[in-house]
């Protein structure tokens, strides 16, 4: 009975002790530097988004705010590095839907429910079916014809092991165009074969193809978004073009590792809420395509928890399994 007595007396003086550090940890963090790890590579339309937000967060947080690429593996190797960091708000990682479409895809040693404190989402967006204007091919349709009279001879970059492989698959699939899948590291390692017309087709978010397509860089076939979208008029839906599977929007947001107390959770979701319905961040947002996506933790992580049996279902209906 007094061993019991005794243990009953060391927890209540823990749990008091860490109740009252509770106020102080919250008034005082941040009082160091913020690592945010991205697991994609530099210049890659999540990094670019990332940086953003970093670059308008700081300033209500009060300390810098450094980007820590960590591509590969899908965003495998990024991911499980965050999910193994001190859980004291110091490092944090900006993540897209990758989070629940990498384990639909391929085994995984984390646990996007059990390892990560969802902090906040941040913006939604879509994808587009590019082509290179060095095709002889305006339309999706006329696209889809060229690559079944060519077969063999058009390549569509994708980014190993990610939503980008997915939706490619899924489009092969779908419309029984016959192309060659090319993995790359990263969007932005495709990029310069892209324009080189080495390979003939991306998978881009408009964060990263609106000016290209806009300098006749690059040819915007069809959106996945459920309408046209006002920064490309001119580009039809996958619906309109006959695929509506391809429908689908993607999220990014950013998560602490998990133990990460709930008091730096919040000041935190609340410094990106603000951040999110600045003017600044809206102008800049607006301008890529993208829509701010403002919520709370436990909303992010209800959020994420649907996220999983919906692409879990959209990879096996694409027949994507990576081992």
């Amino acid at each position: 009975m007094a061993v019991l007595t005794r243990r009953a007396l060391v927890m209540t003086a823990t749990a008091a002790a860490a109740a009252a550090s509770a106020p102080a940890l919250g008034e005082t963090y941040p009082s160091k530097l913020i690592k945010l790890v991205v697991p994609y590579t530099a210049g890659s339309p999540n990094d670019v988004v990332a940086r953003m937000l970093a670059q308008n967060l700081q300033p209500r947080l009060g300390q810098p705010i450094i980007i820590d690429n960590k591509p590969g593996g899908g965003t495998i190797i990024g991911t499980k590095a965050a999910a193994a960091a001190e859980p004291d708000g110091y490092t944090l990682m900006f993540i897209s839907s990758a989070l629940v479409i990498d384990p639909a895809m391929r085994g995984v040693e984390y646990d996007p429910l059990k390892e990560f404190a969802p902090v906040a989402s941040v913006v939604t967006t879509y994808l587009l079916l590019t082509a290179t204007p060095t095709l002889p091919v305006k339309t999706l349709a006329e696209l889809i014809a060229y690559t079944k009279a060519n077969p063999g001879t058009v390549n569509l970059a994708a980014t190993q092991g990610s939503v980008a492989t997915l939706v490619a698959e899924k489009f092969k699939r779908e419309s029984g165009a016959n192309i060659q899948i090319i993995p790359y590291k990263g969007g932005a390692a495709a990029l310069p074969d892209f324009l080189a017309g080495r390979v003939q087709m991306m998978v881009p978010t408009p964060a990263t193809s609106i000016e290209l397509i806009r300098a006749g860089k690059a040819r915007g076939l069809a959106i996945s978004s459920e309408t046209r979208i006002r920064e490309l008029p001119d580009v039809p839906t996958m619906r309109e073009v006959g695929l509506p599977a391809l429908t689908m929007d993607f999220w990014a947001g950013v998560l602490a590792p998990a133990g990460t107390p709930p008091m730096i959770v919040n000041r935190l979701n609340e410094a990106i809420n603000q951040t999110l319905q600045s003017a600044e961040m809206k102008e800049s947002m607006g301008r890529l395509s993208l829509d701010p996506k403002i919520g709370s933790p436990q909303e992010f992580a209800a959020f994420i928890k649907e996220e999983i049996p919906r692409w879990n279902a959209i990879a096996k209906s694409a027949g994507v399994r990576i081992e």
